[in-house]
């Protein structure tokens, strides 16, 4: 039986309007799971049936272990805000809450990080789970919750997981989720008890996502089997340090002292402490490579086993690194309109339902030794604490900072071992026995090298890799070939789930620094702001440093042992900023500082400037003008759609002299176009299928398959040339890789790419081949027509021939998809599940970064997972929005009662004090001892 109960409603009463048609849905629900279960007890399911796993939201429950009563306050969203007199009871009920609205996407998330999606799904997932095991998520982060987390943090997430064992105690798995019910018809699937490892790695989770260039180290290697080492470095342009600013401006690295400072900071500023060594040239941000290049610069087409692999990942926290960024900035109070701080920040991720954040507060009635928390903001389901938000006198915001902390290795395989300096020596092996549902489990042998498991080993295109791989002369005998392993701080035992719990406690200053040294992996941007009119940005991490010359932009020889990481850069060493003169700082993924003031080489594959530019820009314009910044004026830099690609583009496209008097119409769209890309513009839907084709025209065609859209064949030369060539020597090569991560993607690096070569009109980049009717192209100009044209009846084709019926919206659509059987289901689980779509404006490399990949279309494939204003000046005056909504539950009120006001750019009220929160409360709870 389910806990004690008093008053229970079930859900709480949704918006105006919202329930409209929800009779008639929830009965779809009924037939779609009748079907599904093709068993004539199906057709008694009833709407009490679909409604059993509604969370109550009121009256009184009885939860054994809470030590104190604890009162869950939910506004008109369902938006939870927690009252409670100890930690223990804070954190438990933090846990009964989320289990409530969330518990089967923690169920789905843990089943990932710990590679048992198969005991779910079946035997689709194996080769999933197979990869999930060699990395080892689960396990590093059992070892991090033995021996590297605090008692405080243990204590926590041992209330954290009482409190969701406390929801799922008698609980059957239809009173769960409606997805159990389904899973139920396919196999006897139930949910076991939760722990606290399961919270630690979800954090391995999310680091994996913005892990940093493996992407592109694993591209520039596939390039090689058709370009030449000028034209990949035409591809991975060096970052534009004089137009695009880096993030700390003001700090300076002190040679002699070996100390990171800036000139004017306060003391005591909290700079922190590290451990490690190592010296490592600083990068230029080139992403060609140097050192190492002999080992391993060609591993020819078949590394693209690896990105499979990588591809058919579940979607977790975004869209396997590609692409992905974040905006966050903060604004001092000498510029707002409070006269105090004011912080935004969206983070840029995979579009998923329920939305990957939580949002929440945790607050003591009176804060105390035993209770000290008052925080708010957004969270995981399955993670106690609050990541990013503010207290009560701090707020921070992150973004991915990018840095380099992956390597891919060769490694030579002799035997039982492998060579390294000279010998041979034995693996580390581990059996792993992967269970699944209505099959017989499978055992598989991890196998690990000195620098990390061997990822070849679950892959036999990976297999192939090795035989092809390009080596030296020095290189040991190839034999059956070489093997592929990865190294990652992420797979080394960590601290950062203490540095979650002491940003959340963090009074200032030198208590976010502390903090923030803590949260090694992933390494984040993290900007701050504070009551007392402060601001500040660090750069925290586990980030290796390398042997000088080697800058981790390309694989390299596992067998010598130069190649290994040399140490980690010191925290004191890392850059920061506080309080810098120009009154703000700006962080959305560019390069945290300038190559010239910083020994270290943090990564060569930056994002390239444009966003974070583009906000420092709006910044100054409104400084300048004399102006102070709003809450709302931060708002509206977040929905800014300005098109930077365009404004460099538009002119001399407007210059083309265009025969066909259809593809002349289009043209004039683009005259008198101020770039901006609303969802109503047709200007925007058309220049960006133009960009669409130049890329396609000037790059994507001349790309090895392994980089191209997956089914979309091409007749290409035999050999490693992007000029002419006679059709005859041409053989048929198709793409290989998936819609939305294939290349070019449109991001800012190829906007960099193409502002290169804008000069050189004759570059072999613009020449391109007829193509049935469409004309040959023999210089920029030639190429930019024939990408006129084809848009023109590419849009044709999709929108049809009357351009007044045009819009980028009508291009540019978002679909809300469950990440488990919204996706991979029966069409009418779909159906039930997941909701859209939605028209957007925005774009790609654009403040409002509603992200498209050029190579594979228009469809929005990330978005701003949630976005967030806070008024340091008074912060029940800060706003906030999720991308869907509390709840997990299909057809719940709240399931995605935020996704409109979110497309619109809208913000909610974000109540915090207890006032504010106590006139905002629609529904309370009372869990009871």
């Amino acid at each position: 039986m389910p806990p004690n109960t008093t008053a229970s409603t079930g859900q709480q009463p949704g918006k105006s309007g919202r329930k409209k048609g929800r009779k008639a849905r929830l009965v779809v629900i009924v037939l779609v799971l009748a079907i599904i279960g093709g068993v004539a007890y199906g057709a008694y399911w009833s709407i009490s049936t679909v409604r059993a796993s509604f969370p109550q939201t009121t009256g009184s429950i009885t939860l054994e272990g809470l030590s104190g009563p604890v009162e869950v306050k939910r506004d008109g969203y369902g938006i939870p805000q927690i009252y409670a007199s100890t930690d223990e009871d804070l954190f438990m009920a933090q846990g009964y809450v989320q289990a409530q609205d969330r518990f089967y996407e923690m169920d789905v998330r843990r089943h990932m990080t710990s590679g048992r999606l198969s005991e779910m799904f079946g035997e689709g997932q194996v080769d999933n789970d197979e990869f999930l095991r060699t990395l080892g998520w689960h396990r590093v982060a059992k070892e991090e919750y033995d021996s590297k987390l605090s008692a405080s943090t243990k204590k926590y997430l041992q209330a954290y997981a009482k409190g969701v064992n406390a929801y799922l105690e008698g609980r059957s798995g239809e009173e769960l989720s409606l997805e159990y019910a389904a899973l139920g018809f396919v196999n006897d699937y139930e949910p076991e008890a939760w722990t606290p490892v399961d919270s630690v790695a979800w954090l391995k989770a999310m680091a994996w996502d913005l892990r940093g260039n493996m992407e592109d180290e694993i591209d520039r290697a596939l390039a090689t089997s058709r370009l030449g080492p000028k034209q990949i470095q035409d591809l991975y342009p060096r970052y534009p340090y004089g137009r695009n600013k880096a993030i700390v401006q003001e700090g300076q690295f002190d040679e002699l002292t070996g100390a990171f400072a800036q000139e004017g900071a306060s003391s005591g500023d909290g700079t922190g402490t590290g451990t490690g060594t190592g010296t490592g040239a600083a990068g230029d941000g080139s992403g060609t490579g140097t050192a190492g290049a002999s080992g391993a610069t060609g591993l020819e087409s078949q590394l693209s086993g690896l990105y499979d692999v990588l591809e058919d990942l579940p979607t977790a926290v975004g869209v396997n690194g590609n692409g992905i960024g974040s905006n966050s900035w903060v604004v001092s109070g000498e510029h707002t309109i409070t006269g105090k701080p004011l912080l935004a920040n969206d983070p840029h991720l995979s579009a998923s339902l329920p939305s990957v954040w939580y949002q929440m507060g945790l607050h003591c009635t009176s804060r105390s030794a035993k209770c000290q928390f008052d925080v708010s903001g957004y969270t995981f389901a399955g993670l106690p604490g609050v990541i990013i938000g503010h207290n009560q006198d701090i707020s921070w915001g992150m973004t991915n900072s990018g840095v380099d902390v992956t390597d891919l290795y060769l490694e030579k395989l002799t035997g039982d071992g492998y060579q390294y300096d000279g010998k041979v020596k034995p693996f580390t092996t581990r059996e792993e026995t992967i269970k699944v549902a209505g099959g017989e489990a499978k055992t598989i042998v991890v196998r690990e090298t000195v620098n990390g498991p061997l990822l070849s080993d679950r892959s036999d295109e990976l297999v192939k890799v090795g035989r092809k791989a390009s080596v030296d002369t020095a290189a040991p005998d190839r034999g059956d070939g070489y093997g592929i392993s990865l190294r990652w701080t992420a797979l080394d035992p960590g601290t950062s789930m203490d540095a979650v719990f002491a940003m959340d406690k963090a009074e200032n200053w030198t208590d976010f620094r502390a903090a923030a040294a803590l949260f090694e992996v992933p390494s984040q941007n993290l900007v701050y702001a504070d009551t007392q009119d402060h601001i500040g940005y660090t750069l925290p991490g586990k980030i290796p440093t390398r042997a000088q010359g080697v800058d981790g932009s390309i694989p390299q020889p596992g067998w010598n042992s130069e190649y290994r990481w040399t140490g980690y850069i010191p925290q004191d060493e890392l850059p920061y900023e506080y309080d810098p003169a120009r009154g703000y700082i700006v962080t959305a993924n560019q390069a945290v500082i300038d190559k010239d003031k910083y020994p270290y080489t943090l990564t060569t594959d930056w994002g390239y400037g444009t966003r974070s530019q583009r906000i420092t820009d709006l910044i100054k314009s409104k400084i300048d003008d004399g102006g102070k910044v709003s809450t709302d004026d931060m708002r509206q830099m977040q929905l800014d759609n300005s098109s930077e690609i365009a404004k460099l583009l538009v002119p001399k496209l407007l210059k083309i002299d265009i025969d066909d008097p259809d593809v002349r119409e289009a043209q004039k769209l683009l005259e008198g176009w101020d770039y901006t890309q609303d969802a109503d513009s047709a200007a925007a839907a058309y220049f960006n299928s133009v960009w669409r084709n130049i890329l396609k025209l000037a790059f994507g065609n001349k790309l090895p398959k392994e980089l191209r859209v997956k089914g979309q064949c091409l007749w290409v030369d035999p050999v490693s040339t992007t000029g002419p060539a006679d059709e005859a020597e041409k053989v048929r090569e198709c793409g290989r890789r998936d819609a939305d991560q294939a290349q070019p993607d449109g991001g800012d690096r190829w906007f960099e790419v193409v502002r290169n070569l804008m000069a050189d009109e004759d570059s072999d980049w613009w020449q391109t081949p007829s193509s049935g009717t469409r004309p040959k192209a023999d210089n920029r100009d030639q190429l930019f027509e024939r990408a006129l044209i084809d848009a023109r009846w590419e849009l044709t084709a999709k929108l049809g021939k009357d351009i007044d019926t045009w819009s980028w919206g009508r291009l540019h659509r978002l679909f809300l998809k469950n990440q488990t059987l919204g996706t991979e289901g029966p069409g009418f689980l779909q159906y039930v599940l997941n909701r859209g779509p939605w028209k957007l404006s925005g774009g790609e490399a654009t403040v409002n970064a509603t992200g498209w990949n050029a190579a594979g279309g228009y469809g929005v494939i990330w978005v701003p997972s949630m976005r967030m204003v806070v008024n340091l000046g008074d912060l029940d005056k800060s706003k906030w929005i999720n991308l869907t909504g509390a709840s997990g539950h299909a057809y719940n009120a709240h399931y995605t009662d935020q996704t409109d006001a979110w497309a619109d750019g809208e913000l909610l009220d974000w109540s915090f004090s207890k006032d504010a929160v106590d006139k905002s409360t629609s529904d309370t709870l009372v869990l009871e001892p």
